[in-house]
């Protein structure tokens, strides 16, 4: 495939991913979605070195775990929760909010973790291509590794 096709087709992937979201807040924000299906498409538009790539890795990981540990919060709101009532429906309803809003704060979290490991050209890769998703660039965490200049 020509290159400039490649690049294009993962510059709009990319794009596509931004755009689509859960939530509102993810909706104002331009998510990588680190840990979702799509992670060898950060890997690639990217160009993520072996050492971000590692990080990421380890971090998708820990993002799983802590993800796990909220669905199943869920899961037990809603097997034991009442549920008879309108009353009891909106206490559910808001117990509910409560844990997707940790779910997507976590998820902000690792994806700026990830943005903290890319360097200046990397970033403005991704700045540009939020701006053209006029999703909002989300604020990098910096990591205390130093990471290199993809080849």
């Amino acid at each position: 495939m020509h290159p400039m096709i490649t690049r294009t087709f993962y510059l709009l992937t990319l794009l596509l991913i931004c755009a689509i979201s859960t939530t509102r807040a993810q909706m104002e924000n331009c998510t990588l979605g680190v840990g979702g299906k799509d992670t060898q498409l950060i890997t690639d538009v990217f160009q993520l070195n072996d050492a971000q790539l590692h990080q990421m890795e380890l971090w998708i990981g820990e993002l799983g775990m802590e993800s796990k540990l909220i669905e199943d919060e869920i899961k037990e709101l809603f097997d034991n929760h009442p549920q008879s009532t309108q009353e009891e429906m909106l206490t559910l309803a808001q117990k509910y909010k409560v844990l997707k809003d940790r779910l997507t704060h976590l998820s902000l979290n690792y994806d700026s973790r990830v943005l903290g490991l890319f360097n200046e050209k990397q970033y403005q890769r991704y700045v540009e291509l939020c701006a053209e998703a006029l999703r909002k660039p989300l604020t990098p965490i910096l990591s205390s590794e130093e990471t290199s200049d993809p080849e």
